[in-house]
Formats: structure tokens, sequence, C-alpha cells
């Protein structure tokens, strides 16, 4: 880093903007949703409530695989890991009372991330919100499901194509919304390591953006829209630095091999989630300390909005007091440290700079193998990136095992006993209540024109129109998530890991 570099001057090592906090804090979310859209309501008013600045929504497992909750193989997976969405009629629900053009919204969701955003615009413009100015994140970010996660639908191409159709399709409609935020959080859940996350993360963008550009996107409409989602492990002073040499990289990038001009471009914005895998089920209340740790570091390395996991996710969906603590948690950082009073508390501190240093050059190499595959597509069919995240999660497993690496509370300083605090239940019934809806759906709305909507879908999908007119068509019609997805199906076929 060049002494004479600030804050908010390229390459951003220090930060994207020469005021960070001190002239806007971090977003604070808080990833909440489970059961039906009402259930999940309920929980996004009472965090809004405590104090939280952005929503964070998080789907079940069927909504992220393009299944509704009647389809039998959702049968015990409704609302688990996150909230049922079949329909508009459940996107009306879940967001009602919530202005969404007085609050940012991120939505974690993949394959079915078009289905969805086109749900959220049809509320937003019932309540007479402005689309154009909705602002929040949808996650958009294939890849990263191939190479680490596994809640893919189509093959990787059509599924590149549903992408870009999306950029082109935002930045007309919604142009204040981040259209893709390409994920190393779940690359860094699988087991890699933190300039593994680095690399992979960004040889991910480098493939949607040569994508967008090939199918006729000028690199200046779309790339001021990407936006970047990090994991926050436990080595503090690594993890901030992490996040100093991924804003480099990226900056140098889009000016080097994309040309790009306009500085947001270059700026590498993200946000940043405390680390699940490091969560323990042995003496939960130590998750606490973890978590504040990390959340610390993610501050200091500068990140735009940030969750904090809860102390119990280990062992079950958060609950109340759990998700309070964890909100505390930023609002303690941001409110009584004095972190925030300072815009790069970190520079200057030559082992912070020599772990960036370290950490970009890894990185580097690792983008120059992947460049030398043929690209991310190709590093991913060939399993390359599978394969390094594979090793490196094992031999991290093989360190705990050995005691090289501790972990508090299970390879040392164990307690007798199991967890002793309340853990979440959900209620059963909420699947029947969910599939019972969901009929009475399909059989209030025109048949014949969801029917006519479908067919337009495969047909475009056949062709090279944009999908995301279409899509929302479909949705307004009150075509369901799974509807929409087996029109797609019909075209794009289904991928299987070789």
């Amino acid at each position: 880093m060049s002494p004479d570099e600030h804050p908010g001057d390229f390459p951003y090592t220090r930060g994207i903007y020469r005021d960070m906090y001190r002239s806007r804090l971090w977003t604070m979310r808080q990833y909440a949703g489970f059961g039906t859209a009402e259930e999940s309501n309920k929980r996004y008013k009472y965090l809004l409530s405590q104090g939280i600045t952005g929503l964070s929504v998080a789907f079940d497992l069927p909504t992220q695989m393009g299944l509704d909750s009647d389809h039998p193989l959702a049968a015990g997976e409704v609302g688990r890991v996150g909230v049922a969405i079949c329909s508009l009629a459940d996107m009306e629900r879940l967001l009602d009372g919530i202005r969404l053009d007085r609050i940012t919204t991120s939505m974690t969701i993949n394959s079915t991330a078009a289905i969805l955003l086109a749900f959220y615009v049809l509320v937003a413009r019932r309540q007479g919100a402005d689309v154009r100015k909705l602002s929040g994140t949808i996650q958009n970010d294939i890849l990263k499901e191939y190479i680490a996660r596994g809640t893919y639908i189509y093959p990787p191409r059509p599924a590149m194509r549903i992408i870009t159709d999306l950029f082109a399709w935002a930045g007309e409609q919604t142009p204040e919304w981040n259209t893709i935020s390409v994920s190393g959080y779940h690359i860094r859940e699988a087991g890699s390591t933190a300039a593994q996350e680095v690399a992979f993360t960004l040889t991910n963008a480098i493939a949607y953006i040569e994508a967008a550009i090939q199918a006729g996107l000028d690199v200046d409409d779309f790339a001021p829209r990407i936006s970047f989602f990090f994991n926050v492990h436990n080595n503090f002073l690594e993890e901030a630095a992490k996040f100093r040499a991924a804003r480099r990289l990226y900056a140098r990038i889009m000016k080097e091999r994309f040309r790009a001009r306009n500085p947001r471009s270059l700026m590498l914005r993200f946000h940043a989630q405390t680390a699940g895998s490091t969560l323990t089920a042995q003496q939960p209340d130590v998750n606490l300390v973890r978590v504040a740790l990390q959340a610390m570091a993610a501050v200091l390395g500068g990140a735009q909005s940030l969750h904090t996991n809860s102390r119990d996710e280990a062992l079950a969906l958060p609950t109340e007091e759990s998700v309070r603590l964890a909100l505390r948690t930023q609002q303690i950082i941001a409110y009584e440290t004095g972190i925030p009073s300072v815009a790069d508390p970190l520079g200057g501190s030559r082992w912070i700079e020599e772990l960036t240093e370290r950490i970009e050059r890894e990185a580097l190499s690792y983008i120059d193998r992947v460049d030398a595959l043929g690209g991310t597509l190709k590093a991913i069919e060939s399993g390359y990136i599978q394969n390094e995240i594979q090793n490196a999660a094992y031999q991290y497993q093989r360190s705990i095992e050995s005691g090289d690496t501790v972990v508090t509370g299970v390879n040392r300083f164990r307690t007798d006993g199991g967890p002793s605090i309340p853990t979440f239940q959900l209620d059963p019934s909420l699947e029947q209540h969910q599939v019972r809806r969901l009929r009475d759906v399909r059989a209030a709305r025109n048949a014949r024109l969801v029917a006519d909507r479908l067919k337009d879908l495969e047909a475009a999908a056949r062709g090279t129109r944009n999908l995301m007119p279409h899509i929302v068509g479909c949705a307004e019609a009150y075509a369901t998530v799974g509807e929409i997805s087996d029109g797609l199906r019909n075209v794009f076929g289904e991928y299987r890991e070789q």
C-alpha cells in the first residue's frame, strides 16, 4: 500500500469511502425466515423494533430448489431453514406492513432469484413504491452453488443466462438494486482458506462480468450494482486483512482487465456474516464471544453490511432472545467502542500490511490458475475448485483432531453436560397450513392466464428474449415458484454433478 493512499482512494485498500463509518454506519441486518410468511413477518417486525436497519430474508430449501411446498420432495423441509414462499400471495404476506421504499432488503436466493425478485418488485408496486428507487440485494450467485453449496437447478450455462437477463432487466427497472452478491461466504463454510475465499469469489465475479459483456452489456452499466458477501472467521487480524486484499485485487481487475471507467465499478462493496461453521453446540454461550470478535474484524475490515450469528444456531433456529443479543453485539461495536470514529483504524499496521500482501499474492496465484484452465466454468467442470476447497477443509479438520488448532469447548476446555439454553421449536403444523394455502391460491387464480404466461416463458427460454419480463408476467398471474421453475426445466433441463 502506498503511504499516500487514503480511504476512498484507488485501489481502496483502506476502504471505499473517505469517511467510512464517520458519515454512515454499516447496515445492520439479521438473517431471518422460518415457517410461513406470517411467522417470518412477525420476526421481521420484532427485529425492526429492536434496531435493525435492513431486512435479510432466508428462504426454505424447497423455495431455493424451485419446488412448491406440496411437492413430494418438499415433505419435511417446508419452512425449516427459511420461510416458505410459493407465490406472490406469500410474498405479500411476508412483507405486509413493511414499506419497501423505506428499507433495504437482502434476499439470499440463487437458482430461483429471478422469481423471488419478481415477487418483491410486484409487492412494491402494489404498495405504491417507485420501484426505480428500491434498494437492496438479491444474491443470484449460482456459480458458488456448483462449487460449495448445491442448491442449483439448471446447468451452468443457461443459469448464467438467467443471471445476465436479470442484470439487463434490473438495470432499467430497478437501477438502485444490487443485482448480484458474489458469495465467498459459502466457499469458506465449505472449508476454504482465507486466500481461497478471496480468489474463488473473484474468479466467479470475473465469470459473471464476462458473461454480461458477452450478452452485450457495458461494464459500467452493471458493475456498480455488483456486491459481494464474505465470511468472517476466527483469525481476527487475517480476516480484517482479507477484506483489504479483496478490495485491492478487485479494483485492479476491474480497471486493468475490464477497462472500467466509472469509479463505482472499481469499488468492492460487501456484506459480511460471522462464520456459522465456527459455532459450537458445546458451551453455546461461548459463541457470543466468537461472534463479537468476528463482527469487530468485519467492521475493522470495512464492511458495508453485517449479520451477526446467534449463539444457538449450532442447535436450532435462533430464539428471539438470541437474535436480540446478536444484534446488540453490532450496536455495541457501533455506538460504544469508538471504532467507527476512525476511517481506517488498522491503517499503518506493518503486520496488517504483510497479511494483506500475503493473501493478495496467494489469491492472485489461484486466479491465474483458474484463468489457465479456461475460466471459472471450466474450472468447476473439471472439479479443480471443489478439490482445492475439499483439500483445505480436510487439512483444517486434521489440525483440530490433532489438537494443533484449538476449538474451545470441543477439543480443549471441555465441560460436562449438554447445552443449557432454551432452543427454538418450529410448529410442525405450519407445513400443512402452507400446503393448504398454496392449494387455495391455485384454486382462486385464472388458470388459463397462468397456462398462457407459462407457455410464453418457455417460448422465450427456447429463443433469445430476456426472460425477466416473462417471469414477472407469470408471477403477476400467481404462477408458483415450482411452476415457473418447471417451465424453465422443460427447456434447460436439470444439472447433475458428474
